[in-house]
């Protein structure tokens, strides 16, 4: 199992419908989905933040920085 995890839940994240740790059976499915939630955070958001991924062992993580 790959976990993917939001590494800090800015206040938009809070609000939004998205979970901060889900678990995939492939590495592929955890990309797929941490891309799409990245890109939907950085178009969708207040823009005071800019998620990425980044692999990290068996996690997938999206980190958030300042803009």
């Amino acid at each position: 199992m790959i976990n993917l995890i939001v590494e800090k839940q800015c206040g938009c994240f809070k609000k939004s419908d998205f979970v901060a740790e889900q678990k995939f059976a492939s590495k592929d499915e955890a990309l797929q989905e941490a891309i799409a939630m990245c890109e939907d955070m950085n178009d969708t958001f207040c823009q005071k933040h800019n998620f990425t991924v980044v692999e990290e062992g068996e996690n997938i993580v999206i980190k958030m920085e300042l803009n």
